[in-house]
């Protein structure tokens, strides 16, 4: 498992830090993060910067970027935040159906939605950012498990 993309609605709040998170836990592999309507182009909100700041990670460079077909064959694996996306994207790429997972996915049929913080206070922002972190560590360890 090289190749791990990591999806939202924007691509600038909860998938840049997800993608970031993942970058330092697993160097040695291929992260990318997109969007289902990405705001192309478009830097990471500044609520996510300055929580990732808080954290480490700087968030500066990100750029958003469309999900494409493309990028979801490539993939080995496709984390999505919420069970909508997941649903958007198995329709839009069936061929990538059984690698697109949720980043909440814990052990025991446990699952939880990494709600979106856009627009809302920094709590909002926190909150997610600990929700993330908490499917990153899961996921890390699953795929150290395989690789």
């Amino acid at each position: 498992m090289q190749h791990i993309l990591v999806v939202c609605i924007g691509n600038i709040c909860r998938s840049p830090i997800a993608e970031a998170l993942l970058r330092q836990k697993l160097p040695a592999k291929t992260i990318e993060s997109a969007g289902l309507a990405a705001l192309v182009g478009e830097p990471a909100d500044p609520e996510s910067v300055a929580v990732a700041a808080d954290h480490g990670f700087d968030l500066s460079a990100h750029r958003a970027q469309q999900v494409t077909g493309w990028m979801c064959a490539h993939a080995d694996l496709v984390l999505v935040m919420e069970s909508s996306h997941q649903q958007a994207l198995q329709r839009l790429y069936p061929t990538a159906y059984g690698k697109i997972r949720r980043l909440g996915e814990l052990p025991q049929q446990r699952t939880f939605e990494i709600v979106d913080p856009y627009r809302k206070p920094r709590a909002a922002f926190k909150a997610a950012y600990a929700a993330i972190s908490q499917g990153v560590d899961e996921w890390v360890r699953r795929i150290q498990l395989v690789s």
